[in-house]
């Protein structure tokens, strides 16, 4: 897919972020996109109109909005060429502390999320030989501590991927998946907390990261290219590869690097 002008393009979680980069970047290439997010107003507040755009409400834990929003794409324009499954929410609790709420919350937006849309999409994807996208982490490789429903979320989201990626290996149809660092968006400042509120605050200092236009920049050309999967950063492909070979040094390493996050809740276990 050299190109996406003309290719319909689906984003899901398209009011923030990594998301709304997406659907920008796309749009610039001359593709057609269709975006949805929970809010509608705030969606269609961020986007110039425009006969390439289609705004949606959905909520991707609800299996009858993804329908909702994929039947609607198809409606309009007839089929789906990219499918990428970016909505997601993160956490910033210690299991020991955390309602299960939370962590079924996080299950239904960032995995079943995933598998609602692309179940939907897929026959259409499939005709057009196109992409399935999902927006993973480094949560999805290596367990971060104080982030279990996350990292249990991503994990999920690419065991799903690859198997489908497997099933779907010689019908022309592309599944892949990529994982950003740490990117500006607003996913920390709305991560759930042991109770199940909002964190409110991050505890990262947003101008030093990747910026989401860059970061979608990366996604678009990735998915041109047929990727398998991509690793974004430096510090993510050194975790994975740490992970896989001393697997015991990486747990020491995760360990003292989320101690030292601001507010960690790791500071509990070394009182």
């Amino acid at each position: 897919m050299a190109s996406l002008q003309n290719k319909v393009v689906v984003i899901t979680g398209g009011s923030s972020g990594i998301g709304k980069a997406l659907a920008d970047a796309a749009l610039a290439q001359g593709a057609r996109v269709a975006v949805c997010a929970r809010n509608l107003d705030k969606l269609q507040a961020l986007f110039s109109p425009s006969a390439n755009l289609l705004c949606c409400q959905a909520d991707v834990s609800r299996e009858a909005d993804c329908n909702t929003f994929i039947d609607a794409v198809i409606n309009k324009w007839g089929g789906v060429d990219v499918l990428i499954n970016n909505a997601g929410i993160s956490m910033r609790a210690l299991f020991e502390e955390a309602d299960l709420s939370v962590i079924r919350e996080l299950m239904d937006i960032n995995f079943w999320g995933t598998v609602y849309c692309t179940k939907r999409a897929l026959p259409a994807i499939m005709k057009n030989k196109g992409v399935v996208v999902g927006i993973s982490s480094i949560a999805g490789y290596r367990g971060l501590p104080g982030r279990t429903g996350y990292s249990a979320s991503k994990f999920a989201m690419q065991g799903f991927l690859e198997s489908l990626r497997t099933e779907l290996l010689h019908t022309g149809t592309h599944v892949m998946w990529v994982s950003p660092g740490f990117t500006a968006s607003n996913i920390r400042n709305v991560a759930r907390v042991a109770d199940g509120g909002t964190q409110a605050e991050t505890p990262l200092d947003e101008s030093k990261l990747m910026s989401a236009a860059q970061c979608a920049a990366i996604i678009l050309d990735a998915v041109a290219a047929r990727k398998r999967s991509i690793v974004m950063t430096t510090q993510g492909k050194l975790a994975v590869w740490l992970n896989k070979l001393l697997p015991s040094l990486a747990d020491n390493m995760v360990y003292k690097h989320f101690l030292k996050e601001p507010d960690s809740p790791l500071k509990k276990y070394e009182q």
